[in-house]
C-alpha cells in the first residue's frame, strides 16, 4: 500500500524555476497541494499572483491561491527581473487564468491551514521568506504545528545577487533569520546544490520533445534565462534551483543532508542576507536546519521529466 499523499503549501515567487517547480509538485501523486501562496520577490506581487493562476490553469489545476507580503519586513524590495523577465512568466501564448485569487491573505492561510491540521503539513518556500516569517509572528505556535519548512534558499558558499548572498535570502534576511530562530523543522536547499542542477541544451530539448504544453512551456522558460548563466557563470543553462526544492519533498533520498547550524546575516553592509553555515560545527552551535550538501543531479532531471510528461 503506498504512502498517504503529504500535504503541502506551495509558497513562492513566480518566476521561471518556480513555475517548473510548482509544476513538478502538481504532477506529484506523493504530494497533496493544499495551497498556493505568493510573496513579492522575483517580480512585484501583483505579478507572481497572476503568475500563479497562470501555472495553475496550465496544470488545470484546482488548488486556491492567495496573494501574500507585497514588500519584505524592513529593507527595500528587490526584484529580479534582468533573470525572470518583466513579466516573471516569459512564455508565449500562457492563457490567463479564469480564477481570481481567494480573497483571504496568504498569510492568514498559512495559519489557518496549519492549525487545522497539526503535525502534517510542509510549507515548500520558493522565494523570500515573507509570509512564512509574518505567521511565525502573527500565530507564535505555529512552528510547532508544522511537520517542516523546506526553503530554497542561501548556501553554504558564495552568493548569487550579492558575492555574499542568495537572492531569496537577501531579498528578505530579517525573514529568513525570523524562520531559522523559530524552532522549526527546517531544511536548506542553497546555491551549493542548485548550481549543479543545469538545464542544459539537451535537457531543455528533452522536455519540448515530451509533446505537452507543460514541456513546451518549461522548456521555453528555462530557455530564457539560459543567456545569463552563459555569460555570468559560464554554465551550458539554467539552473533549477526552485525544483530541486520540491523534488527534497518527494525525493529527499535525492539529496545528501547534514545538521548545521545556520545565522542570517542582517546587517547592512558587504554581508547583508548571508547564510553562514557552521560546517564543521566549529561554533558548537546545536543544529537548527537541515542542509542539501550533495545532490544526484541525473536522477533528479530523470524524475523531474517523467513528472511533467504527465501534464496537459
Amino acid at each position: 500500500m503506498s504512502a498517504p499523499a503529504l500535504s503541502v503549501i506551495l509558497d513562492g515567487d513566480p518566476g521561471l524555476d518556480d513555475a517548473v517547480a510548482w509544476l513538478l509538485a502538481l504532477a506529484s501523486p506523493e504530494l497533496d497541494v493544499l495551497a498556493v501562496t505568493t510573496v513579492h520577490g522575483n517580480v512585484p506581487l501583483n505579478l507572481t499572483t497572476r503568475n500563479a493562476g497562470v501555472v495553475l490553469a496550465l496544470a488545470k489545476s484546482t488548488v486556491p491561491y492567495h496573494a501574500g507580503a507585497d514588500r519584505p519586513l524592513l529593507r527595500a524590495g528587490l526584484t529580479a527581473a534582468s533573470v525572470h523577465g518583466d513579466t516573471g512568466l516569459p512564455a508565449g501564448g500562457l492563457s490567463e487564468s479564469t480564477r481570481p485569487p481567494a480573497p483571504e491573505h496568504a498569510v492568514q492561510t498559512l495559519i489557518s491551514v496549519v492549525r487545522a491540521r497539526p503535525g502534517e503539513v510542509t510549507v515548500i518556500a520558493t522565494g523570500p521568506l515573507t509570509n512564512v516569517a509574518l505567521a511565525f509572528r502573527l500565530a507564535p505556535e505555529l512552528p510547532g504545528l508544522l511537520r517542516e519548512v523546506v526553503w530554497m534558499g542561501g548556501s553554504t558558499a558564495q552568493g548569487n545577487r550579492t558575492p555574499a548572498a542568495e537572492f531569496n535570502a537577501l531579498a528578505d534576511p530579517h525573514a529568513a533569520r525570523i524562520v531559522f530562530e523559530s524552532g522549526v523543522p527546517l531544511r536548506m536547499v542553497g546555491l551549493n546544490v542548485t548550481m549543479q542542477c543545469i538545464a542544459t541544451p539537451e535537457r531543455v530539448q528533452a522536455l519540448r520533445d515530451l509533446g505537452n504544453r507543460a514541456g513546451a512551456v518549461s522548456a521555453e522558460l528555462l530557455t530564457f534565462y539560459a543567456g545569463v548563466y552563459r555569460e555570468k557563470y559560464g554554465l551550458s543553462g539554467g539552473a533549477l534551483h526552485d525544483p530541486l526544492a520540491v523534488a527534497a519533498v518527494i525525493w529527499p533520498e535525492l539529496l545528501t543532508w547534514a545538521e548545521m547550524d545556520v545565522q542570517v546575516e542582517v546587517q547592512d553592509g558587504a554581508n547583508v542576507g548571508r547564510t553562514t553555515c557552521d560546517l564543521y560545527g566549529v561554533t558548537h552551535r546545536a543544529a537548527n536546519a537541515r542542509v542539501a550538501v550533495g545532490v544526484d543531479d541525473p536522477a533528479f532531471f530523470a524524475r523531474l521529466l517523467e513528472r511533467i510528461a504527465t501534464l496537459p
